[in-house]
């Protein structure tokens, strides 16, 4: 039964993919023949799915707020670049101190915030500090803990003084934790947010879309687009097919892989492929029963193929890498071959830890690449006796209040995109996945003081840790893929960042 089961749903969606592949194909064609030219070139609609419940990321988790505010509205005393390297952004440039516990930033004359107040040292203090507040509640502000001092020492430079020396604190300042705020402009944050950024926002349909417009008063170059609308679609098809009718422009994150063949096929539209340091993590709440068993968890992991799991789910898209480290991590290595494909192998642990017959709740949230993956994994491990039975959760509202919140959950599935979010993670164990991290809080501790080799050596330690924990089961590198009008252009193809940077992206 299972077997036929997994037979016609494959037949099910190679039919639909067919089907709306011819659809797209033909809308294409009389779409194109405008040659990808804009109605309108100071407008642009990007198509996305997964919505912010408000736009105050100090205060909510989750990547839609970050994803939309970082980079347009907001931005920090520096950034990445599409290479992952440290550029400066608020800041010109910055100098260490020996003892690499000291950054004195030199800061960009000029810049404003959106409600015309200027930007100056004192904004970066008052920004810094209050990650360490009480008035932020988003877990991430723990990557500002390092941090002892920050001294003013003129309205263009300013000193930040950490506890100890680290290694991460750098890159942490180029993430949602290290965007500059106006004092005077945090009151409303969820509704009305107000940054430095290229943009400002213009209007926000809850539910439906978030246009910025951008600011005539910009220290910067102008963005290109005066007009940029994000629009969010609760499934891939609906998404595609807004595309291929020319209600959007850009689908980024494309999430429906099997559909672009449709679009690599005409040239009214080009793929661009690239990476992303989002990992899909399958959790299990390693605090609750039966997964407080590490015998069960590394069952689990021997159950799944990730292999089958990213060709099946995501069209053979994606890296695996067998730990929750992407590539473009420097403390990165392959660690596929710890947990390889051993059903029988994951069946001895279970009968070993008395587990078998397992019955666990999966909960799902409501996103495509979850609804694709949790249907083969749930198939993978009836395999090996554990029945999970899958429970949508609609994302990111309850899922982000059951699961991330209340760690009310068993199993689960979720894009992780945070930069260099390991210890986060598992640093915590009040995190969501409850990771007991006594077995490597000192270990991090020492890697992140210490010099960059040691550095890296330190960490790889840390993750080879938490891997042979079976604290999770990383299915996935995600890929980033998206489909644009052929007439687009500056649109990076690699997600670093949870930021979509919108000031890049033109008509030719």
């Amino acid at each position: 039964m299972q077997a036929t089961q997994s037979s016609r749903r494959r037949k099910t969606v190679a039919m639909l993919a067919a089907m709306l592949g011819t659809m797209l194909l033909l809308s294409a064609c009389n779409a194109g023949s405008t040659g990808g030219a804009p109605a309108d070139p100071d407008r642009l609609v990007v198509a996305l799915t997964g919505e912010p419940v408000n736009l105050d990321f100090t205060t909510t988790a989750g990547a839609a707020i970050p994803q939309a505010m970082m980079s347009n509205v907001y931005e920090g005393l520096v950034g990445v670049d599409q290479t992952g390297a440290i550029i400066p952004q608020l800041a010109t440039g910055w100098e260490t101190s020996a003892d690499n516990k000291s950054y004195t930033f030199t800061l960009v004359e000029g810049a404003t915030f959106s409600n015309g107040a200027a930007f100056d040292a004192s904004d970066v203090k008052f920004s810094i500090e209050r990650v360490k507040s009480d008035a932020w509640l988003n877990g991430l502000k723990s990557k500002m803990d390092v941090v002892d001092t920050v001294v003013v020492n003129s309205p263009t430079s300013v000193t930040v003084n950490l506890a100890r020396p680290s290694q991460a604190w750098l890159y942490s300042m180029t993430t949602l934790v290290g965007a500059m705020f106006d004092p005077s402009g945090v009151e409303d944050l969820a509704n009305t947010p107000v940054g430095t950024g290229p943009y400002q926002l213009e209007s926000w349909a809850r539910g439906e879309s978030i246009t910025m417009s951008a600011r005539p008063d910009y220290r910067g170059p102008a963005p290109a687009i005066g007009h940029v609308t994000l629009r969010y679609f609760a499934d891939a098809i609906a998404t595609t097919n807004a595309l291929s009718s020319g209600d959007v422009d850009i689908i980024y994150n494309m999430q429906a892989p099997e559909l672009l063949s449709s679009f690599q096929a005409n040239s009214a539209y080009q793929v661009i492929e690239g990476t992303s340091n989002g990992e899909i993590i399958l959790s299990m709440n390693n605090k609750a029963k039966p997964f407080d068993d590490k015998r069960v968890r590394q069952a689990v992991l021997y159950a799944i193929d990730r292999k089958s799991v990213r060709d099946t789910a995501w069209n053979g898209l994606g890296t695996l890498v067998g730990g929750p480290v992407p590539p473009t991590d420097p403390y990165y290595e392959d660690l596929n071959n710890r947990y390889p494909f051993d059903p029988d192998k994951a069946r001895a642990l279970l009968k070993e830890a008395g587990a078998e017959n397992l019955k666990i709740d999966f909960t799902v949230p409501t996103r495509p690449y979850a609804t694709a993956v949790s249907e083969i994994v749930q198939s993978q491990l009836r395999d090996v006796g554990i029945d999970a039975r899958i429970r949508s959760a609609e994302f990111p509202a309850v899922w982000l209040d059951t699961v991330f919140n209340r760690h009310d959950y068993q199993m689960s599935v979720v894009l992780a995109v945070e930069a260099r979010d390991v210890l986060t993670m598992f640093n915590n164990p009040d995190y969501y996945i409850g990771y007991d991290n006594s077995k490597i809080k000192d270990e991090a501790a020492a890697a992140d003081a210490a010099d960059e080799s040691n550095y890296v050596a330190g960490m790889q330690n840390v993750v080879r840790t938490i891997v042979d924990d079976a604290a999770v089961d990383t299915l996935f590198i995600f890929p980033n893929v998206s489909v644009a009008k052929a007439g687009i252009t500056g649109l990076g193809a690699n997600s670093v960042t949870e930021a979509l940077n919108l000031s890049t992206i033109a008509w030719s």
